[in-house]
């Protein structure tokens, strides 16, 4: 059986949509006629060009994070895999993303793993989220593993919110600012200007300069989004089909000021994540390491570490295969020689992730707070401007006035 979603309209003529379960696109037809359905769309979830359009769309972190805990729970229970998705797809809450996890069903249904499903449908499900749940595919812990990959989600939900919540007065300081400057510029500068013009005054270069720009603004932004967003799309789609750009890209981005040390700290933390739930679950340090790799979501990290392992075959220590894959944070050598000297890597490679959480979140946390002083400053000095180009004129047109 095959899921399709429609969109029609019933007997009284009212738009009806939804999913419904049948053999082929003909029957399902026969099954909404006999429901006294009239479908004007109908297509089936999991088809070419659903995918398509699902990988464009939206699969929010909030409502994969409740899908895995709850898949979580069930096969915990016993569920077998496609039953659990039945019972999902029954939940009220998940109802934005039932035609996706309509699909994901189906795709598990003819033999795919549901990392590749779940990729499939969306191209928001990140390396770290396949390469976990692969993880639980190949040790058969997939319930741990997706409860593991919701609590890291969770936390980088937590996370998100709280930076969205610290920008939102800036944000909104900063649009009434540009609002309000824009109508100056548009609106009281050019009467300013017609009123010199009338008395013979010559403007302060601080206002012709604010005029020429109020005239010049709005084009060049246009010109510049369009530059920006067409140079974006080029590069994105370089960077997929290219890997050698893709590392080179990304090895760039670890140079970058503070940018870089946030994404090194998240793709450490990613890397020890799935290397202690992979040692835990009984795999190699061969599988693990590559494995790991592809899910801190680094090119380049992935490709160090792959390049590592060929070196741990021929009896390099994991140690030294550590402190070769350079993207990752120095520290984490000292914790794996700890971890094995101890006899306890798994215990220690815990530890690690949770310092490389913390660190992130204060990170990120000085990251946003710098860019909420930078709006401030800048906004500050783009009103100071506006405020001067209109007090100068003001000030110059008394004292031509007065003898």
């Amino acid at each position: 059986m095959t899921t399709f979603e429609y969109k029609g309209y019933d007997a009284s003529g009212r738009p009806q949509g939804g999913l419904i379960e049948a053999a082929d696109l003909k029957d399902a037809r026969k099954r909404l006629a006999a429901q006294g359905l009239l479908p004007e769309i109908l297509h089936a979830a999991g088809g070419t060009a659903f995918r398509r359009a699902a990988r464009a769309g939206t699969f929010p972190a909030d409502i994969r994070t409740m899908f895995y805990r709850e898949l979580a729970a069930l096969l915990g229970s016993g569920v077998a895999l496609v039953p659990a998705l039945d019972v999902i797809l029954q939940a009220p809450e998940l109802d934005r993303a039932r035609p996706r996890l309509a699909a994901v069903r189906d795709s598990v249904r003819e033999g795919r793993p549901l990392s590749a499903a779940m990729a499939g449908v969306s191209a928001q499900v990140t390396p770290f989220e396949q390469a976990v749940m692969e993880v639980g595919e190949r040790t058969g812990g997939m319930n741990e593993a997706l409860d593991r990959l919701a609590a890291f989600l969770e936390e980088q939900e937590k996370l998100r919110e709280k930076l969205m919540t610290a920008l939102l007065y800036p944000c909104v300081v900063v649009s009434l600012a540009v609002v309000i400057g824009g109508l100056v510029l548009v609106f009281m500068l050019p009467m300013v200007q017609r009123l010199f013009e009338e008395t013979d005054l010559k403007l302060p270069l601080l206002t012709q300069i604010m005029l020429v720009g109020g005239r010049t603004l709005g084009a060049v932004l246009l010109l510049l989004a369009a530059a920006v967003a067409g140079g974006g799309a080029w590069f994105r789609r370089r960077l997929r089909a290219d890997e050698a750009l893709r590392i080179r890209a990304d090895r760039r981005l670890f140079s970058v000021p503070l940018l870089g040390g946030g994404w090194r700290n998240l793709a450490s933390l990613r890397f020890v994540r799935v290397l202690g739930l992979l040692l835990e679950r009984g795999v190699g340090l061969i599988e693990g390491v590559p494995m790991a790799g592809r899910a801190s979501g680094s090119a380049w990290l992935a490709d160090c570490a792959r390049r590592e392992t060929e070196a741990m075959g021929q009896g390099k220590p994991l140690v030294e295969v550590i402190r070769g894959i350079r993207p990752l944070h120095p520290s984490l050598a000292a914790w794996v020689q700890a971890g094995e000297a101890g006899g306890n890597l798994t215990g220690l490679l815990d530890n690690a992730a949770q310092r490389f959480q913390q660190s992130w979140d204060k990170l990120a946390s000085r990251g946003m707070m710098l860019l909420e002083i930078g709006l401030t400053l800048g906004i500050g000095l783009f009103v100071t401007l506006i405020a001067l180009a209109v007090l100068l004129p003001v000030l110059q047109m008394n004292k031509g006035i007065m003898p």
